[in-house]
C-alpha cells in the first residue's frame, strides 16, 4: 500500500498549492455568498472528485442554502470522457423554483456538465449555475463555461484534492501534476 510520501514522488509538481486553494476557495466563498444572498439556493457536490472542494466551500458559504449530492459517470473504463453521462445517484432536492448551484472539480471537454446542467434545466430550477475548482478551457467540446473558477489550468494530467488516477491520489491535499510514466 502507498503511504503519502510515495504519492508525492508520483507528482511531477505541485500545480496549485493546498495554501493557494485555501485562500481561492474563502475568495469564492464570498462571491459566491453575495450573489446567493436571500435566495433558497440548493448546492449539488457532483461525486467523488469535488468532495474536498464541496466541503471546503460550503463551509466558506454564509448564505442560507440546502446541501445535495449527485454521482455521475461519463468516463467508463477510458481517461477521456465519452459525452455519454450515466446518473448512478440523483440528487433528493426538489429544485423547481429553486436556484442550483453545481459543484465540481473540474471542467475540461465540458461534455459532462453540459449534459448535467440540461438534465437540470428540465426540473425548472430558478438557475443554474457551476462551480468548478479547475478549468481547462482551452479543451473545451461545447459551448459552456463555469460561473465560478478557481483556477485556470493548462492541459496536464491532474490529480490531487479530490481528483483522482483510477480512483486513488484523491487524498492528496494539493492539485499536482502527475508523471506521465505513473499513468501511461
Amino acid at each position: 500500500m502507498a503511504n503519502m510520501t510515495d504519492l508525492n514522488k508520483d507528482m511531477a509538481r505541485v500545480l496549485v498549492s493546498k495554501e493557494q486553494i485555501a485562500a481561492r476557495v474563502a475568495e469564492l466563498g464570498k462571491q459566491i455568498s453575495a450573489d446567493y444572498d436571500g435566495k433558497d439556493v440548493v448546492v449539488v457536490c457532483i461525486l467523488k472528485g469535488a468532495v474536498h472542494f464541496f466541503s471546503d466551500l460550503t463551509r466558506a458559504l454564509t448564505c442560507q442554502m440546502e446541501m445535495d449530492f449527485m454521482s455521475i459517470s461519463s468516463y467508463g473504463n477510458s481517461r477521456k470522457t465519452s459525452g455519454v453521462v450515466r446518473i448512478v445517484k440523483d440528487i433528493d432536492a426538489d429544485i423547481t423554483g429553486r436556484h442550483v448551484l453545481i459543484v465540481e472539480d473540474i471542467m475540461d471537454s465540458g461534455l459532462t456538465l453540459n449534459y448535467l446542467t440540461m438534465l437540470l434545466q428540465a426540473r425548472e430550477p430558478a438557475s443554474i449555475r457551476i462551480a468548478c475548482l479547475l478549468d481547462k478551457p482551452e479543451r473545451r467540446e461545447c459551448a459552456i463555461s463555469p460561473d465560478y473558477v478557481g483556477f485556470i489550468i493548462p492541459n496536464e494530467f491532474v490529480v490531487g484534492y479530490g481528483l483522482d488516477f483510477d480512483g486513488f491520489y484523491r487524498n492528496v491535499p494539493y492539485v499536482g501534476v502527475m508523471k506521465p510514466e505513473k499513468y501511461q
